[in-house]
């Protein structure tokens, strides 16, 4: 079959296409810069979007009383200021101040500032919650993207850069998002409220405020254009440097033993010097705008004071005016610290979100929700047909396989390293497409079948043994409904291991984790007894004894012995002594069958079997 008719699936959750489903996330365009990141950021979002404008509207309102209360403060003074004069002996005379007039103005203020502290709390509920909904909904598309991506994907990317837009960047995300929208919200609505309000009081004061604040902002767009490179840099280094840590430390014992913690080292530091300088060229060139502004401020504070004076000096205004003027500065210039201060959020927010973006835009596999065909009752006879298949599309490396396998048989497929046996199983099981050919079970061909129905019909063990930090049962029923404690037992039973989980003190409630002191032996027999529960009618055991000892490995090839029984099984050895009562031993060479039979008719032949066999004895000796 070529190429055009195979088709992929998502293993998890098919029928969708993209984290937001019927379209790959919000559309085909990349998150190249700081616009097309937050463009996409707020589609994704826009859902939420009718609550984030209520949220913004009451912001806006709030800080539009606030701006109201120095004008009323104005009202407040110009009553004292008129009623001063009227003054015997340093005393004032009863009822020359309107105490009434005062005392109704501050309760209008207090109301004022009562329901702007109101409207402020209700809209940092509703941001508050949208912010962490939206982080979810990040976090939940991201793990989703993760079982819709192909095994290609894994080969040439980190688990620790995965880990790290799953944590970092969602994280930052999640800290900045809309508030930073918030901060900008308020004081563009504080600005532009305090600069009308200063023109209805005094435009002179007013020219000579914005005259001493325009330089300011200036400035700040020139630092915004060079501090956004580095953040984006800044964010990729800490994904590095997750990949290099993760790698490392899984790897420790081996690091070790071959003294690489030298290079090692110089690796982490390579990427801990790049990560210190794209952080520290971020946060000082976007920490410069706080100061810088704070300075622009106060010398327009200043500048206001002496103006404001000479003007009342001279009666052009009154004293309630400078009051006035003076909280209207003050509110012009604290928009600027907090634009400054969102800003460097809104940079940090788009930097991380092209990361994030840049992975929902990785190539899945497949839809297959038209597929309707399912494996049922399956015998376990299996077929590879004309099979060609390259990791990279210029270099096939296996080339026109083909192969009968009855139900029931026990297979083995050997040959050197890279000769292609664990990936022709992981072709079986549709982990990648195949180039050319079919593979056909109980002659259905594989591709022709819903992905999911075709991972149902196998069961696994491999020479790495995987358990989740849980119970020994927990990890035996791993992704298995409605399975009985008899039934765990009975599996443990068969490959030896019910005995020793007895002596445990919590049985089968033992917590397997990094403390647990069990043998690889003892892990191994576990993932049998796992693909016991799993009672799939086809096996995979790759290299599954090669990691124990010869004592061990008796016990779990007997374990293994019980499993294949009933089961059509497919063995990768390299220890072919292990393979000897295999009804069929495939024998791969460079991507191709070069011979098959049982163990005696090969070693009869003499040919590339017979030396591989051999060999292992003269190793030996």
């Amino acid at each position: 079959m070529s190429k055009d008719n195979t088709t992929q699936s998502n293993t998890r959750a098919p029928g969708m296409r993209g984290p937001m489903g019927g379209h790959n996330m919000v559309g085909g365009e990349k998150a190249k810069n700081f616009k097309g990141s937050w463009s996409r950021l707020i589609k994704f979002s826009k859902e939420y979007i009718p609550a984030v404008i209520v949220a913004l509207i009451l912001a806006a309102v709030s800080t539009i009383f606030i701006i109201v209360g120095p004008n009323k403060l104005k009202e407040m003074t110009n009553v004292i200021m008129k009623g001063l004069p009227a003054m015997v002996d340093g005393s004032p005379i009863a009822g020359a101040i309107d105490f009434s007039s005062l005392f109704n103005t501050g309760i209008f203020l207090v109301i004022l500032y009562a329901i702007s502290g109101i409207l402020g709390f209700t809209e940092n509920y509703i941001m508050a919650t949208v912010t962490a909904t939206i982080a979810k909904k990040l976090r939940t598309d991201i793990s989703t993207k993760i079982n819709r991506l192909p095994f290609k994907y894994f080969d040439k990317t980190s688990y620790g850069d995965v880990i790290s837009r799953v944590t970092n960047d969602v994280d930052a995300i999640g800290q900045t998002l809309f508030r930073s929208v918030d901060s900008l919200v308020r004081a563009a609505t504080m600005f532009v409220g305090a600069l009308i309000m200063m023109l209805y009081n005094s435009w002179i004061l007013t020219l000579v405020a914005v005259g001493s604040i325009l330089i300011g902002f200036l400035l700040m767009k020139l630092i915004m254009s060079k501090s956004q490179k580095y953040f984006k840099t800044q964010q990729k280094s800490l994904g590095a440097m997750n990949g290099h840590v993760e790698e490392i430390y899984t790897g420790h014992n081996v690091v070790k033993v071959y003294n690489g913690g030298k290079k090692a080292k110089e690796e982490f530091d390579v990427i801990n010097d790049s990560l210190y300088e794209s952080g520290w060229k971020s946060q000082f060139l976007s920490g410069l705008m706080m100061p810088l502004m704070n300075f622009i401020g106060n010398f327009g504070y200043v500048a206001v004071c002496i103006v404001g004076a000479v003007l009342a000096m001279n009666n052009t205004i009154s004293f309630g005016v400078i009051i006035a003027f003076m909280l209207y500065i003050r509110l012009f210039t604290q928009p600027l610290s907090q634009v400054a201060q969102a800003m460097q959020q809104l940079q940090r927010t788009a930097a991380a979100s092209e990361r994030v973006f840049e992975f929902f835009d990785e190539e899945e596999l497949v839809d297959e929700k038209d597929k309707l065909l399912e494996y049922k009752n399956i015998k376990g006879a299996v077929e590879f047909k004309n099979v060609h298949f390259g990791y990279d599309k210029d270099k096939t490396i296996i080339k026109n396989f083909s192969a009968k396998i009855e139900p029931g048989q026990k297979i083995a497929i050997v040959g050197p390293t890279g000769a292609g046996k664990t990936t022709m199983v992981n072709l079986l099981m549709r982990f990648y497409e195949i180039d050319g050919g079919q593979i056909l079970i109980d002659g259905i061909p594989t591709n022709h079948v819903r992905r999911e129905s075709v991972h149902d019909q196998f069961c696994m063990v491999l020479q790495d043994t995987w358990l989740i930090e849980g119970t020994i049962k927990e990890n035996i029923v791993y992704s298995k409904k409605d399975v009985s404690d008899a039934e765990v037992e009975k599996a443990c039973d068969l490959v030896g291991l019910h005995h020793f989980i007895k002596t445990l003190p919590k049985g089968y409630d033992t917590l397997l984790n990094d403390k647990a002191n069990l043998s690889a032996g003892q892990k191994q027999l576990i993932t049998i007894a796992r693909a016991m529960i799993q009672n799939a009618p086809l096996l995979i055991l790759d290299e599954a004894t090669s990691s124990v000892d010869t004592r061990t490995e008796r016990s779990v090839q007997e374990a293994m012995d019980k499993l294949t029984v009933g089961r059509t099984s497919f063995v990768i050895a390299h220890r072919l002594s292990t393979i000897k009562n295999a009804d069929l031993i495939l024998v791969m060479k460079d991507g191709d069958i070069i011979e098959s039979g049982d163990h005696d008719e090969l070693l009869a032949q003499k040919g590339f079997y017979s030396e591989l066999y051999n060999s292992q004895f003269e190793v030996a000796m």
